[in-house]
């Protein structure tokens, strides 16, 4: 499934990933400033390698058809979570991440998910939340890799419901 949303700077398609995207998918998470200073040891020497994109339903948002990588998504399905998530610096605020979670919403939906799980990154609980996500819980540190608490959150998925872009 493709979606797209257009901006001022045109049309925001959302595609599968393959593998040759890793390394640009890789350079998203690192070069994060939402994970700069306390934050940037989780993400320093983290990497998306191609195998992972094989294992699970991970898509991205693209400037244009055949456009840099400006944002992307990874679904895991057993069990349901969203396990990544990341808008590239430059494009936040355009509508990208919500455009990324009305499509997550979607393709959960088309698996026959009802929920899916979200442990945030502690300044994106709020993104979450103005999406829909509800809170349900504290996921505890994991030191050495995680040293702070995490807020847990789910999307409910109602069957046959359509999600549609931008009004979640």
């Amino acid at each position: 499934m493709n979606r797209s949303i257009t901006g001022g700077s045109g049309a925001v398609p959302v595609r599968r990933a393959v593998a040759r995207d890793a390394k640009r998918l890789t350079r998203l998470v690192r070069g994060s400033r939402a994970y700069e200073g306390q934050y940037a040891a989780m993400v320093g020497g983290y990497r998306v390698g191609p195998d992972y994109i094989e294992a699970h339903r991970v898509f991205a948002a693209t400037e244009g058809h055949d456009g840099p990588v400006i944002g992307f998504y990874s679904l895991v399905l057993t069990p349901p979570e969203l396990d990544l998530m990341f808008v590239a610096d430059r494009a936040q605020g355009r509508g990208i991440g919500r455009l990324l979670v009305a499509h997550m919403r979607s393709q959960a939906r088309a698996a026959g998910l009802d929920r899916v799980r979200v442990v945030s990154h502690p300044p994106a609980e709020g993104f979450y939340r103005s999406v829909g996500a509800v809170p349900t819980g504290t996921a505890p540190a994991t030191p050495p890799a995680v040293v702070w608490d995490r807020p847990e959150l789910e999307f409910r998925i109602p069957a046959g419901v359509r999600v549609p872009i931008g009004t979640e």
